[in-house]
């Protein structure tokens, strides 16, 4: 499996956990955006689900973040998780 496959496979992880998570999945959007070194995650909620996604004292947004950080050991690319509400 190649990097760019294992990103991929991250993105849709994030995007199951997201949807798992708030109330209104069918708003979640998840984009990559792709770097030299690193790639980002942004998720993007509808704003009255922001706050599940951050939980209390950030506490679901830091588990969010490690799970992410894991795994993506093996893709020699610094993985990122951004979390925004839509515009």
């Amino acid at each position: 499996m190649t990097g760019e496959n294992k990103i991929e496979n991250i993105r849709d992880m994030v995007e199951s956990i997201a949807k798992n998570l708030v109330d209104k999945p069918k708003l979640v959007r998840v984009v990559l955006v792709q770097g030299e070194k690193s790639t980002i995650i942004e998720v993007h909620v509808d704003k009255s689900d922001i706050g599940k996604l951050i939980g209390k004292a950030g506490a679901t947004a830091t588990a969010f973040r490690r799970i992410v950080s894991s795994s993506s050991v093996k893709t020699n690319t610094r993985v990122l998780l951004e979390i925004a509400d839509q515009k």
